[in-house]
């Protein structure tokens, strides 16, 4: 995939823009991310670079990930369009492509998804999913628990994290995006 050259290319680009609290955690994602590639069977350079990239954007003024959004041509809700926290997957993957010429479909899905989730969800999309969730920075409270879910099984991990974040928003009165209802229902459905 990326050689190390143009890895350094990415690594300065986000030392330059992420805060060092968020680069350390795009390196954590990173690294989380080849781990799950590894045992669950996909493409660890490619969950490298996606995990690294996913939080691309997350540092990006609101009205600027908001121009991006409104100009991007992927598949975006209307909630999602309406929630600004939510604007840096979507302008993140926008972001790649122009930035450094990145147009893998799977990369690009798993930086637009690595926040809300999505109906069949592509096992890389998954992988940086979780890495980002049990990342070696994290320490929300059930973060043991899911690292435990995520060296278990793949689908099971997904199930438990889409679960946790759905309680997390209805939790916090926030929407959930029509595309993260799919990626449960479709975990929901496998695990039965």
């Amino acid at each position: 995939m990326a050689d190390k050259k143009t890895i350094g290319i990415y690594k300065a680009y986000l030392k330059e823009h992420l805060s060092k609290k968020r680069y350390t955690h795009s390196m954590n994602v990173a690294n989380s991310a080849v781990e799950l590639a590894k045992r669950y069977g996909a493409d660890a350079d490619k969950a490298y670079v996606a995990g690294l990239l996913h939080d691309v954007a997350k540092e990006i003024p609101a009205l600027e990930l908001a121009a991006i959004v409104s100009k991007s041509s992927l598949d975006v809700c209307d909630i999602e369009k309406k929630a600004v926290p939510l604007f840096h997957g979507i302008a993140g993957a926008e972001l790649v492509q122009t930035l450094f010429d990145i147009h893998d479909p799977e990369i690009i899905s798993a930086i637009r998804y690595h926040t809300v989730a999505c109906g069949n969800m592509p096992k890389l999309s998954q992988i940086v999913y979780l890495a980002d969730l049990i990342s070696a920075d994290r320490d929300y409270k059930d973060v043991k628990k899911m690292r435990k879910y995520a060296e278990q099984s793949l689908e099971k991990a997904m199930f438990e994290a889409l679960k946790f974040s759905i309680k997390d928003s209805v939790e916090k009165g926030n929407t959930i995006p029509v595309s993260t209802l799919e990626a449960y229902n479709d975990f929901a459905d496998n695990s039965k």
